[in-house]
C-alpha cells in the first residue's frame, strides 16, 4: 500500500470512494454542513493506493470550533469494500491523527461508533453538542495533548479563519 497525502488530483477519485461506501444522503449530514466552503486540513487528509495505482482508502480532518475552541473534524474515512477487514482504517487514522499531533492541534472530534473508535482512545463528549439531528451518544473526541478536552465545551460550529 502507497499512503500518500491528499492531492488536488485526487479529489475526485476520492469523491467517488465516499460515494461507494456511504449513503447517497452523505452531504445532508450535519457534519457535512460544518464542512461548507472551508477547506480540509491538508496535511491531514491521506490516500492510501494499491499497487495498480487505484485509490483503496482515504481519510480526511477539517478545522472546526467547539464553543469557538478550535478542534479537527476527523472524517470522513473510508474503505474500499473489497479491502475492508484488512486494518486499512486502522492505518489511516492512526497516520492521520499522528500528523495532526505533530501539527500541533490539541483535539479531534468525530461523530462515530463508540464500540469502534474507543480502540483509538476516541471518548464520548457529554458537553460537546454538534448540530442536529445528530445523535449526542455518537459525538466522539480524542486529545492530542493531556487535558485537551477538560476547559473545552459547546456547541460546534464552523471555522471560519477570515
Amino acid at each position: 500500500m502507497d499512503l500518500a497525502q491528499e492531492q488536488a488530483d485526487d479529489h475526485w477519485e476520492v469523491e467517488a470512494l465516499y460515494d461507494l461506501c456511504f449513503a447517497p444522503g452523505r452531504t445532508a449530514l450535519s457534519s457535512y454542513r460544518l464542512r461548507e466552503a472551508v477547506a480540509p486540513v491538508a496535511g491531514l487528509c491521506l490516500v492510501m493506493r494499491d499497487r495498480s495505482g487505484a485509490v483503496v482508502g482515504a481519510i480526511r480532518q477539517w478545522p472546526v470550533l467547539v464553543g469557538g475552541d478550535p478542534c479537527l473534524l476527523l472524517g470522513p474515512v473510508a474503505v474500499h469494500p473489497t479491502r475492508q477487514g484488512e486494518g486499512l482504517a486502522q492505518m489511516l487514522i492512526r497516520e492521520s491523527v499522528d500528523a495532526a499531533r505533530a501539527l500541533g492541534w490539541e483535539r479531534v472530534l468525530l461523530v462515530g461508533d463508540a464500540s469502534y473508535y474507543q480502540r483509538f482512545g476516541f471518548t464520548r463528549l457529554d458537553h460537546v453538542v454538534m448540530p442536529p439531528p445528530t445523535n449526542p451518544e455518537r459525538v466522539l473526541g480524542y486529545a492530542l495533548q493531556p487535558g485537551a478536552w477538560d476547559q473545552v465545551s459547546g456547541e460546534v460550529t464552523p471555522f471560519n479563519a477570515g
